[in-house]
This record gives structure tokens, sequence and C-alpha cells, in this order.
């Protein structure tokens, strides 16, 4: 009986080890998966944002999640953006704003509302450098780590008619000169979403329900042209 009792014991102690050692197997998987997790800075406008649409569909999110399917596992992105920002007001508002940085990604998409109020490229320009920079330093000086998007066409939506789209679309189209020509020279990834944002004209499902910014079909468009930046 004594015999029996022992090897009884015995048997428990090694569940009780087996179970520990599964605990604390479970326990350093599970901070090796939380340590992988990127985190992601989104700075912007209404296009960030995603004015009219669900906070599902914004294209920020949208790339978290197609990202995952690729085994990039990212956060919820830390959006700073609103609609009708201009450049200065975006820079004003990260100033007021408590970053926990550097951030694994960051991406900017600004100037349709310095566009939309008629100001000039030369100012953009100066406001834009300064934003990159600032997008640059959140990324803990990786510019690698850095994208910039180009600014939509918003003279192809409803929204526009009766205004002069082709002036729209000219004004754009510098807009997006000068943000590509300071890309270039800082060495930061540039992605024209401009062409798939001028199809909302022949494809309604591109537009959302304010006649005036991209749908959700419209964004997945643009992640499917930025995932290429993170798979290379």
């Amino acid at each position: 009986m004594l015999y029996l009792s022992l090897m009884y014991q015995v048997n428990m102690i090694k569940k009780v080890i087996i179970y520990c050692c599964l605990a604390l197997l479970i326990g350093v998987f599970s901070c090796q998966k939380q340590a992988t997790l990127q985190s992601y800075l989104a700075l912007g406008d209404s296009y960030t944002i995603g004015e009219s649409i669900s906070e599902n569909k914004r294209w920020p999110v949208q790339l978290t999640k197609f990202l995952s399917e690729e085994n990039i596992h990212i956060s919820s992105p830390r959006i700073i953006a609103k609609t009708g920002w201009t450049t200065d007001e975006l820079k004003t508002e990260i100033n007021n704003s408590s970053l926990d940085y550097p951030y694994d990604w960051v991406s900017l998409l600004i100037g349709v509302n310095n566009q939309y109020r008629g100001r000039s490229t030369k100012e953009f320009k100066e406001e834009f450098e300064t934003l990159l920079s600032d997008a640059v330093t959140f990324s803990g000086n990786k510019k690698e780590k850095v994208f910039v998007v180009s600014i939509p066409d918003w003279g192809v939506m409803p929204f526009a008619e009766g205004l002069d789209q082709e002036q729209i679309a000219t004004e754009i189209d510098n807009f997006n000169q000068v943000i590509y020509e300071v890309c270039a020279i800082e060495g930061v990834h540039f992605v024209d979403i401009t062409p798939i944002s001028r199809f909302a004209n022949s494809r309604k499902d591109f537009i959302a329900k304010d006649s005036l910014h991209p749908s959700g079909i419209q964004y997945t468009a643009w992640v499917q042209k930025i995932i290429p930046f993170f798979l290379k």
C-alpha cells in the first residue's frame, strides 16, 4: 500500500510539473506575439479619418487587416486626422498631441484642403516639408518606414458638378507634383492613388454617401496599391 501511495504521489507531481510547463510555454508565446505587434501612426485629413464611412472601412484600418493576412501584425492605427484640415492645422494638432513614438510605421496624406481653399503650392511645399520631417521623426528617423499617399481628385465626384473639374484636376496634379518631388528628395516612399480616385467618374461604388469622399470600396483599392510597400 505504501508503494502504491508513493507512486500515486509521484504521478501527481509529474502532472503538476507538466501543467506548469505548459502554462509557462503559453505565457512565453503570448509575450512573443505581443512583442511582435507593430505600431502605426496615420497623419492626414478627411481621407485618413474616413469621412462618411464606418471606422472599419478607413484605409489605415483596412491596411492593418490586409497586412495581418500577410503575417505582418500591426495594432490599431493611431490616427491624427480631421475633415477639413490643411497642412498648418494638422501641424497644430500634432504639436498639441501626446505621441508615444517611435512608431514602426508612419503615413502622411494631406493637402486637398490647401488646394480647395486656393492656397499656393509654394506655401504648401514649406508646410508639407515640415510635416514630412515630423513623420520621419515619429518613425525613429527611419525613412524606409514612412510612406506618403497622394491627394485624390475630388473633382470627379458628384459634389463637384457645375465646377471647373479640369481646373481642379490640374491643381490636384500640381500639389501632387510638389509632394512627389519632396518625397524624392527626402528618400520617402510615395504612393500615387490619384489615378484610382479618378475611376469614381465611372464607378459609383467608389463614392461615399456624401457624394464627395471615397467609399470603403475605393479605399480597398488604395490599400492594394499600398501593400507592396510593406511586402518589399
